[in-house]
């Protein structure tokens, strides 16, 4: 029997040792996705370059087995104030920390210490054939844009293992509240440089740096040593002075500037995402409706460290 495209699972969970099988399962783990794909195996290729008195191609060996995987979730929070969203140890496996408060709030934040990253374990069952990759870290990007669903896309990479023929998992999706349109009413509160004005798009890139190491008398793993944080956004084009704001001299300038919104009405779906010392990149015109609009380019940078970023659900 071929294998069906649409008939796709992923479960993830949070690795009590780094590299060791979780053991995700779908009653607890399952995550509700809008894309997944799956690269079962990436290697380096190595070939046996033997001197022959014929032509042709040579032997290949597989260097570095790893397996990589993509997956988008909708930005919405768990439904319950103080609950992390079910894709929250995706989040931690990209090098962000979580801190709880009570029933109030979740909110995660890069961190720099190697011993403090979390990794997990993603199971991808392709119809019945079960991708199990393990040691998991990797990257994400937030991307939102007006009158649609704002989303978290994510690209992991983990050890690779051999695929087995599991039977598809019965998933319980939970803490994932139904997403609202990135949309005036649903998003609030935003603010570039001070300036609330009247945002159509925005993107972020995490931009973590992951690498696989396999060293003889080492272990195999997935690291994360760098990251640059960066996106845009399209905002309406206005005047320079009075009510207006001149983002053309802050580019010019050595000033950084807040960057923040809130996105959701009720309490337990609310997200707000912040890079509060954000340096503007070059400002440039685009049209909307014959509306001149700027796009506005930024990195974002820490201030006293791993502060760069913050993504509160609450």
């Amino acid at each position: 029997m071929p294998l069906l495209t649409r008939k796709k699972t992923i479960l993830l969970k949070q690795e009590t040792s780094v590299g060791s099988d979780a053991s995700p399962t779908g009653g607890a783990n399952a995550i509700q996705v809008r894309e997944l794909e799956i690269t079962p195996l990436e290697s380096d290729v190595v070939e046996r370059q033997l001197i022959k008195a014929h032509l042709g191609n040579f032997e290949q060996l597989l260097a570095n087995q790893r397996a990589l995987v993509s997956f988008t979730v909708e930005l919405s929070a768990s439904g319950n104030a103080g609950v992390p969203p079910q894709y929250g140890p995706a989040l931690e496996a990209c090098a962000m920390g979580v801190t709880n408060v009570g029933s109030t709030s979740d909110t995660y934040a890069p961190i720099s210490d190697p011993s403090s990253m979390k990794s997990c374990t993603i199971y991808v069952n392709v119809d019945g054939v079960n991708h199990a990759l393990t040691g998991c870290r990797g990257t994400f990007s937030i991307n939102c844009e007006l009158n649609e669903i704002p989303t978290i896309s994510f690209e992991m990479t983990g050890k690779y293992n051999n695929p087995a023929d599991v039977s598809t998992p019965t998933c319980t999706y939970q803490k994932q509240a139904d997403p609202l349109l990135f949309k005036n009413g649903n998003t609030s509160s935003f603010q570039f440089y001070g300036y609330a004005g009247a945002l159509q798009n925005w993107s972020f890139e995490m931009g973590n740096e992951v690498i696989y190491r396999e060293l003889v008398g080492g272990t195999k793993s997935i690291d994360i040593v760098d990251r640059k944080p960066a996106g845009s956004m399209t905002i309406e084009a206005v005047a320079m002075g009075g009510s207006g704001h001149n983002f053309f001299a802050d580019a010019v300038g050595t000033s950084t500037g807040t960057n923040k919104w809130i996105h959701g009405t009720t309490s337990g779906n609310k997200i707000e995402v912040s890079c509060p010392t954000s340096d503007i990149g070059a400002p440039s015109y685009t049209s909307s409706d014959n509306v001149e609009m700027l796009e506005l380019p930024f990195v974002a940078v820490p201030s006293s460290g791993n502060d760069e970023l913050s993504i509160k659900f609450f």
